[in-house]
C-alpha cells in the first residue's frame, strides 16, 4: 500500500489536477490520496491559502470580505469548469466558505486557522468529485472522522500519539481515500493546522498510520538535487539519501521538504519516494532510513542567510561554572531561540536567526550579557550565511573537513565559524551573506565535480 501526497503547484489547475488523476490511477497499490490547496499556477499568481489569510484577517477587521471570497471560490471554479464537473461541486465548496468566514470570531487565532485549512479541504472535496466523475470510487474523508487529532496549538499543531490507530482503520475503506492535507482537529472538535506547509506532515503521519509500505510525496522538481539549482548549473541528483541527511539539508534552506515532515515516516521506517508530477517516469529520490554508502562523503551542500552571530569573550570562561548556561537564560528572557553555539576557553559564539531580534531587543541582550555575565567583549555580527555540508559517509572519510577548508580559501572566502556535531553527518560553515553563492559553488566544485549531469 502507497499513500501518495500532491503539492499545491500539482493541484493548481485542471490541466495539473488531470496529470494527478492519472498517476494514483496507474498504480492499484496507491490507496491514499492526500492534497494541498491549490498552488501558483505561474509566477506572479497567488496561493490559494494566502488568498484565505488575507480574506480571514479582513473578515476579523472589518465583518467583510466579498471580492478575496469570491477570489477563492473563483480559483476552484475554473478548475472545476476545465475539468468539466457540475456547479453542484462549487456550490458546496461556495457555502462551505461563507459559512465558515461568518462563523465564530471569538477566538481569532482558531478562527483564522479554520479559514487557513479551508484551502485543502475545499480542494480534496473537489479532487474526489472529479475521480468519481472519471468513473473511480474515491471518497473524501474528513480528518475529523478519520480520527486525527492534534494539540490545540493553532498554527503549530502537533499529532496526538492515538491518532495512528484511528487512522489505521482506513485500510477497511473501498476504493480511494482522498485527505486533505495541513490540518487536524483538537479534541474539542476545533480545526488547528500544522506549521506551514504541513500538507507534508499529514502525508507522513497517515503514511505512519495506514502502515504504508511507500510514502510518495509528488512536487514539481524530477529530484533532490545536490545543491541550489540557481547556484549551479545542472547540479547533481540524489538518487537516495537518509532521514538524518534529508532532515539536515531542509534545516539550512532546502525547500522541498518540510523539515518536521519526516519525522512520523522515519518513525515508522517508511521510505519516502520524491517524484515530480510533470515528468512521473522520472526516478526521483529516495529518503531512507539506512543506505549504501557509495557516492563519496557528501550528499547535499545546502545554505541558508539571514543569520547573526553574538561573541562573548571572557578570560577564564572555562572556569566559570554555569557560564553558558546562564548566557542562553538571557536569550529564552527575550524569546529568542538559538542555532548553534560553537565555543572556545575563553569564548563563546552564539547564532541565531536575525529576524527575531529587533534593534531594542539586542541592545538589552547585549546589556544583560555585559552586566550580569561581565563579559569583557561582546560584539553582535550581521548578515551571516550558513553553509551546511552534508553526508553519513563523512564520519568514514578523513580529511573532508580539510576538502571544504581548502575549496573555501582557494575561493577567497573567510569563514567566520566552523561547527560539526559529534554525529558527524554535517559540518556547518559561517561565512557573510554577500559571500553564500562563491562558497556554495567553491564546495560544489570540490565535492561534485566530474559528476555533473548534463
Amino acid at each position: 500500500m502507497k499513500v501518495v501526497k500532491f503539492g499545491g503547484s500539482s493541484l493548481a489547475s485542471g490541466a495539473q489536477l488531470d496529470k494527478v488523476f492519472h498517476i494514483v490511477t496507474s498504480d492499484p497499490a496507491r490507496k491514499a490520496v492526500v492534497v494541498s490547496a491549490p498552488g501558483k499556477r505561474y509566477a506572479e499568481d497567488t496561493k490559494v491559502t494566502d488568498l484565505l489569510i488575507a480574506c480571514a484577517e479582513q473578515y476579523l477587521a472589518t465583518g467583510s470580505a466579498p471580492e478575496l471570497a469570491e477570489a477563492v471560490v473563483e480559483r476552484y471554479a475554473l478548475i472545476a469548469t476545465e475539468l468539466q464537473l457540475g456547479q453542484g461541486i462549487i456550490e458546496k465548496i461556495r457555502d462551505d466558505l461563507f459559512t465558515l468566514l461568518e462563523g465564530d470570531k471569538s477566538n481569532p487565532e482558531q478562527y483564522l486557522d479554520a479559514v487557513k485549512a479551508s484551502g485543502e479541504d475545499n480542494n480534496a472535496k473537489l479532487i474526489a468529485a472529479y475521480f468519481r466523475y472519471k468513473g473511480v470510487k474515491a471518497e473524501y474523508v474528513n480528518p475529523k472522522d478519520a480520527g486525527l487529532f492534534v494539540t490545540n496549538e493553532p498554527g503549530n499543531a502537533q499529532v496526538l500519539p492515538e491518532s495512528y490507530q484511528n487512522l489505521y482503520r482506513l485500510r477497511e475503506r473501498d476504493g480511494l481515500i482522498i485527505f486533505p492535507g495541513f490540518f487536524g482537529f483538537s479534541k474539542d472538535g476545533d480545526v488547528i493546522t500544522f506549521s506551514r506547509s504541513g500538507s507534508d506532515i499529514t502525508g507522513s503521519i497517515l503514511a505512519n498510520g495506514l502502515q504504508a509500505d511507500l510514502y510518495e510525496n509528488f512536487t514539481d522538481v524530477d529530484a533532490v538535487y545536490s545543491v541550489n539549482p540557481s547556484f549551479v548549473e545542472n547540479p547533481k541528483e540524489i538518487s537516495e539519501l537518509t532521514y538524518r541527511e534529508m532532515r539536515e539539508l531542509s534545516y539550512a534552506g532546502f525547500s522541498v521538504f518540510h523539515d518536521e515532515a519526516l519525522i512520523p515516516a522515519f518513525r515508522a521506517g517508511i521510505p519516502v519516494q520524491i517524484k515530480n508530477t510533470n515528468n512521473p517516469s522520472a526516478e526521483g529520490t529516495r529518503v531512507v532510513s539506512k543506505r549504501d554508502n557509495t557516492n563519496g562523503p557528501v550528499v547535499g551542500i545546502a545554505s541558508d542567510t539571514g543569520f547573526c552571530s553574538i561573541y562573548i569573550s571572557k578570560y577564564l570562561m572555562n572556569r566559570e561554572i554555569g557560564f553558558g548556561r546562564r548566557a542562553l537564560h538571557i536569550l529564552e528572557e527575550h524569546g529568542l531561540t538559538y542555532e548553534h553555539v560553537p565555543s572556545g576557553i575563553d569564548d563563546m559564539t552564539i547564532i541565531l536567526r536575525q529576524g527575531q531580534m529587533d534593534a531594542a531587543t539586542e541592545r538589552s541582550v547585549i546589556k544583560r550579557i555585559e552586566e550580569d555575565l561581565h563579559a569583557d567583549e561582546v560584539i553582535v555580527e550581521h548578515h551571516l550565511a550558513l553553509i551546511m555540508v552534508v553526508g553519513e559517509a563523512m564520519r568514514h572519510n578523513v580529511g573532508t573537513t580539510a576538502r571544504a577548508a581548502k575549496a573555501l580559501s582557494e575561493a577567497q572566502v573567510n569563514i567566520e565559524m566552523i561547527n560539526q556535531g559529534s554525529s558527524e553527518v554535517s559540518m556547518m560553515f559561517g561565512v557573510k551573506e554577500a559571500e553564500e553563492r562563491k562558497a556554495v559553488q567553491a564546495l560544489y566544485q570540490e565535492f561534485f565535480a566530474g559528476v555533473l549531469i548534463s
